[in-house]
């Protein structure tokens, strides 16, 4: 079973990563704002309006990862790991947003004729900002696997978002240097907003797929069927040998916590157990479902009448 040193190991590689995050942002906003100076690239600034937007909410992030941590008080009953889909609902919702007028601008330069730029340059900064966006979202991935954090897995993919915009950018600005400097070079300014238009498309449904899941998690909404069937298949072996009629659970999912309510109707071979041999069984079946899932807070019930349950 996951002991209080495992926990304080994923809390703090959870804040190693958001760190991290945050440290990534600060320097390829420098990186994107004086690139995009100097070569006078549309482009190069929507990245970088786009990771100083991820820079506010990884300040955030941080302080909501920090919040979760704490135990229930008389304000948070249940906890603040709440709190988490909430953040990760905002965070997505803001680069909809971003990428939805990302496009829009996009389409408006691309109506006005496209965009001449230094494109010798701008190359170097896609080259620099593709590479660097995707190895910090495969750190990212890394550690949110270990630290079971659903705020590190949103970051990692707020970066991998970064990195596909990024490489939209270096790949039109090889496509327009290229055709800059053969017969076709009136084609070059249009290259730029044709393709970022298409890698928006193509990245929307990631902060979108974010969007649904938090509101799942803030709604009460049960997580997917396949969460459940294999919460059942795992939760139902440690209760079989209790006589019982029926086992009920309900799941809900918030941040990274898990929870379930489980109603077990029992039979009236049930009747003689005392409350000592109750609390061995929860205290089984806990056990067995946080060695799978440290982040699962469990109530089990014993009840005898059916309609207690619906």
């Amino acid at each position: 079973m996951p002991t209080s040193t495992d926990k304080k190991k994923r809390v703090r590689k959870e804040q190693i990563a958001l760190r991290l995050s945050l440290g990534g942002v600060v320097f390829f906003v420098a990186l994107a704002l004086g690139f995009a100076v100097y070569t006078n690239s549309d482009a190069i600034l929507f990245d970088g309006i786009y990771s100083l937007v991820s820079f506010a909410t990884g300040l955030l992030t941080i302080k909501v990862a920090k919040l979760a941590e704490r135990p229930d008080d008389e304000q948070f009953h249940f906890g603040y790991t709440t709190l988490e889909p909430t953040l990760n609902l905002f965070k997505s919702l803001i680069t909809i947003v971003v990428c939805i007028y990302a496009a829009t601008e996009a389409l408006r330069r691309l109506l006005d004729g496209g965009n001449e730029t230094v494109y010798g340059w701008a190359v170097v900064y896609g080259v620099l900002a593709t590479g660097g966006c995707f190895i910090v979202a495969l750190l990212l991935r890394r550690f949110g696997r270990d630290a079971r954090s659903d705020l590190v897995n949103v970051e990692s993919k707020a970066w991998f978002v970064d990195g596909m915009l990024s490489g939209s950018v270096l790949l039109g600005f090889i496509i327009a240097y290229a055709l800059s400097v053969s017969a076709y070079a009136h084609w070059a300014p249009l290259v730029d907003p044709l393709l970022l238009i298409l890698i928006i498309a193509l990245a929307l449904p990631i902060p979108g797929k974010v969007f649904l899941n938090s509101l799942r998690e803030i709604i009460v909404m049960a997580p997917p069927e396949t969460v459940v069937d294999e919460i059942g298949e795992r939760l139902i072996p440690t209760l079989s040998h209790i006589p019982h009629e029926l086992i009920e659970y309900r799941v809900n999912k918030r941040g990274r916590n898990t929870y379930l309510l489980v109603h077990v109707l029992v039979t009236d071979a049930f009747d003689q157990v005392s409350i000592s041999e109750m609390d061995k069984v929860r205290r089984h079946s806990m056990k067995i479902m946080k060695a799978w899932n440290p982040e699962i807070v469990m109530d089990i019930l014993f009840v005898r009448d059916k309609s207690l349950i619906y």
